[in-house]
């Protein structure tokens, strides 16, 4: 709506992408600011709480009654925020809305079969999530490199041009890095708070990268690549002005979770933006709280069934911190300002090519 109104009216001030990032932050700010507490209140009425794993740590049993599936009221607050400031003719765009919306998607069937059957493990089998999980990203994936206005070459960070042009193979990489950072963001949903800040942190560094390889000038002062993909920035900075309203009623001690429905989603659409901004591998660095949650599952995993040793006392390792009796807030806080310095690094990566 405001791009319309700068193509209708000549309202200059709508045309810059900066600006209708501004409005689109405190746009979901604020639809999420009253829309959720209208969620937990229909949430807590119709018993729509989180089912805990019976292999939780004790500490977590009494959040059995906390409302879950959050995540639907902060993606669609994204969603309306984005459709009143992005151009809609824009591809990128369209496809990072349809990045959350799929995942968005798989994340809520996963969630009401869990709620419904109170049973944490009552949701998606794993091969189905997985199924649904890889068909969005290949859509997203083969969009991107048939019919977007956009190349299939690797950039490394520290070089200053491409190392490989990916071709066709690019859209399986593309959907490797979709979905493995999707399950990752949804590994690290364990505590209250634990998984949104980082991603607030992922966000807004691309979403600086994002704007930074849509604009010509910069882009081309910082040799990195130049594509149309800016607006994309303003759908992040409004779901980081979403994410900012859920962690008003999420952090410590929650009174909503974001459940699959916001974690499967902002998984994908962090690696969209990543992907789009040719940042791929700088995700490792961006996504650093991710990368260790996800590693220590696999690590846990692949010890005991080779080893029959576990390496932590529980896996994901924000667990193996709470079995060593850690503060719920110093796990937390600790994994927070982890994320900071990693995104702050990743910016400065920028500089040395």
């Amino acid at each position: 709506m405001l791009y319309w109104y700068y193509e209708t009216f000549q309202l200059n001030l709508f045309q810059y992408i900066t600006v209708r990032a501004g409005f689109a932050f405190f746009l979901a700010l604020l639809f999420t600011m009253f829309l959720m507490p209208k969620f937990i209140k229909w949430a807590q009425k119709s018993s729509n709480t989180q089912p805990i794993n019976e292999y939780a740590p004790e500490s977590h049993k009494e959040k059995a009654l906390t409302p879950t599936m959050g995540g639907i009221v902060f993606i669609v607050s994204t969603i309306m925020a984005s459709l009143l400031s992005v151009d809609l003719s824009n591809c990128f765009a369209i496809a990072g809305i349809t990045t959350l919306l799929l995942f968005s998607l798989i994340g809520f069937q996963d969630d009401f079969s869990k709620v419904k059957k109170n049973e944490n493990l009552a949701g998606l089998s794993a091969r189905a999530k997985l199924t649904l999980q890889v068909l969005s990203a290949l859509i997203i994936a083969t969009y991107l490199f048939a019919f977007a206005d956009f190349n299939s070459e690797l950039y490394v960070p520290f070089l200053k041009n491409a190392v490989v042009n990916m071709n066709i193979y690019s859209i399986p990489f593309w959907m490797l890095v979709i979905v493995a950072t999707s399950n990752a963001v949804n590994l690290t949903d364990g505590l209250d708070g634990l998984a949104t800040v980082p991603s607030i942190f992922s966000l807004g560094s691309l979403a600086v990268i994002t704007y930074i390889t849509g604009n010509a000038v910069i882009s081309s002062y910082l040799l990195l690549p130049n594509f149309p993909v800016g607006e994309v920035a303003i759908i992040a900075a409004a779901l980081i002005g979403s994410l900012v309203g859920f962690l008003w009623f999420n952090c410590h001690p929650a009174e909503v979770f974001m459940g699959d429905s916001g974690s499967l989603a902002l998984g994908a659409f962090i690696a969209y933006m990543a992907i789009i901004s040719k940042s791929e591998i700088l995700l490792l660095v961006i996504g650093l709280i991710f990368v260790i949650e996800t590693v220590s599952v696999i690590l846990q995993v692949g010890s005991y069934k080779f080893r029959k040793k576990r390496i932590f006392l529980m896996a994901p390792i924000h667990h193996h911190f709470e079995m060593k009796n850690w503060a719920e807030n110093k796990i937390i806080v600790r994994f927070w300002i982890i994320a900071m310095l990693s995104n702050l690094l990743a910016l400065v990566s920028l500089k040395f090519r």
